[in-house]
């Protein structure tokens, strides 16, 4: 087993691997930026150091310092975590010419499945099931034109090298095409460095349907069953569950075999996942996969109970799985929420400030992967994310509620999030009854009216600041351990959000 790990990530995902590696008894290091330097994670570590200002191409993105960091400390293995440098494949190229392992695939496997044109004709090959539409890319725009004719329209173009929605344009008629496939490929190149785009028949309201799996280097392979990621924004997902409720138990024995063979077929060691959709007749077609461990794992870990990013580090040391694909069942139920340092009703503009408190529900099948702390700061420099709430029950009806009682409980003072929105949508009938497709947030929840809720929260932020005010006011200062010193208001209040009227002259 490893001696000491560094971990090249910050936030939650960072946190989440140094308690992985507190379970397997290994000390870990933490990097950190400039705008890092009173991070959770900077203090969570055993050891820290310091890498550079706050732009990511400076710091998190910078190979040179992410192993110069690991050789200065004595690491002999780097998690990437995911983002940054997860599924760049010169991190494990440099790893391995340095003598440090990568908690991870190889990059030769990174490189086929970040393709997704190459990943597609590699699928092909195994049999995998795809989306009608190109098997390669091209240049010519008649090539386009020849393969939307035949899937017929709707069609989709997609960067090759793409993700996050960037260089992909739905494509309604021929007149539209070739206009959207210039702009398809000036925002791949300038995103990714790469115009490759390719074409494929556009899926109308279909299900985002992912399996869990993770192979080692001594043949094993298993899927850790499915999740469903239908509820997303802008492409980015929001809230994941599992299990799906389209799924039956043969079509979720098919599709996690599937998955299994996607892993195989790329030669693939370690934790990934692959996507797939699902359309409304019952039919899935392969998507892409993931080298890495995914924000979403936390609802596989509750319902399998296995830990993934601990078998990551037991796989990367060379050891074999711990468990058979027979020795895996579902229990239960369970719904992680994304919580974002973003205005929900405000078009999700991002909010930045200072933490003045911070405080998280907690309880039976209540799980917090949090990337922050009472006193930090939230910057425009990274992603918005501060925390997942994972919740668990023992069906799915039990754990929408209390997922909802969960958001409740969490209070924050400082910053806006899209707290409101998560319960809307989770309160949502076509959610209640399972009806959740990507266009859920579109078709649903544009012209949504602002929970009643935040009116009361106005209130209390109100009487909050009028209490601070007053003469005696109970102290905000901080003590050593995050915690605000003596008994506040908001620590009964208990409003997600009880400091948004008041953020701005907090």
């Amino acid at each position: 087993m490893f001696k000491k790990i560094l971990v090249a990530n910050r936030s939650e995902i960072a946190v989440r691997v140094m308690n992985a590696c507190r379970v397997l008894g290994i000390p870990s290091v933490a990097v950190y930026s400039d705008a890092d330097e009173n991070a959770k994670h900077r203090h969570y570590a055993d050891e820290a150091v310091h890498i550079g200002p706050p732009p990511p191409r400076e710091s998190y993105l910078d190979i040179d310092k992410i192993i110069a960091a690991a050789k200065e400390t004595g690491c002999d293995a780097i998690h990437p975590g995911y983002g940054f440098l997860a599924e760049n494949p010169l991190l494990p190229r440099r790893c391995a010419a340095e003598g440090i392992a990568f908690i991870g695939p190889s990059p030769e496997a990174m490189n086929l499945m970040g393709n997704k044109v190459e990943s597609r004709i590699k699928m092909t090959e195994a049999g995998i099931p795809l989306v009608p539409g190109m098997k390669s890319s091209s240049k010519d725009p008649a090539v386009f034109r020849k393969a939307a004719d035949k899937a017929g329209y709707p069609v989709m173009i997609k960067a090759a090298a793409g993700g996050g929605g960037k260089g992909m344009r739905i494509v309604h008629k021929a007149d539209e095409l070739d206009a959207a496939l210039e702009a398809a490929q000036r925002e791949a190149l300038n995103a990714f460095n790469d115009d490759t785009v390719y074409l494929e028949k556009y899926i109308a309201s279909p299900r985002h349907i992912e399996f869990q799996v993770i192979a080692d280097s001594h043949g094993n392979a298993v899927h850790l069953f499915e999740r469903e990621c239908s509820i997303q924004r802008r492409h980015q997902k929001i809230i994941e569950e599992t299990p799906s409720v389209a799924l039956t138990p043969e079509l979720r024995a098919r599709m996690g075999a599937d998955a299994v063979k996607v892993a195989q077929a790329a030669d693939y060691v370690n934790a990934g996942t692959v996507e797939f959709l699902f359309d409304p007749d019952g039919n899935y077609y392969f998507l892409e996969m993931n080298t890495r461990i995914q924000v979403e794992h936390p609802i596989t870990e509750m319902v399998t109970g296995i830990d993934l990013v601990v078998e990551q580090i037991r796989v990367a040391a060379g050891l074999p799985l711990s468990f058979t694909q027979e020795q895996l069942n579902q229990r239960g139920h369970a719904i992680e929420c994304r919580l974002y340092a973003e205005d929900g009703d405000n078009n999700f503009m991002p909010s930045t400030g200072k933490i003045l408190h911070y405080s998280e529900p907690s309880g039976p099948g209540i799980r917090v992967d949090s990337g922050v702390m009472q006193g930090g700061q939230i910057t425009i420099d990274y992603d918005p994310i501060m925390a997942k709430l994972i919740v668990h029950a023992p069906d799915r009806a039990t754990c929408i509620n209390k997922t909802i009682d969960a958001i409740h409980d969490y209070k924050i003072l400082g910053v806006k999030t899209s707290r409101d929105f998560m319960v809307d949508v989770l309160r949502h009938p076509d959610f209640v009854h399972g009806n959740t497709f990507t266009d859920f947030i579109e078709k649903h929840m544009g012209d949504r009216d602002s929970n009643p809720a935040k009116y009361r929260d106005l209130a209390a932020a109100v009487a909050t600041a009028a209490a601070m005010s007053a003469p005696g006011a109970v102290s905000s200062a901080s003590s050593g351990n995050g915690v605000v010193d003596g008994a506040t208001p908001w620590q009964t209040i208990g409003p997600w959000q009880i400091g948004d009227s008041i953020s701005a002259k907090a």
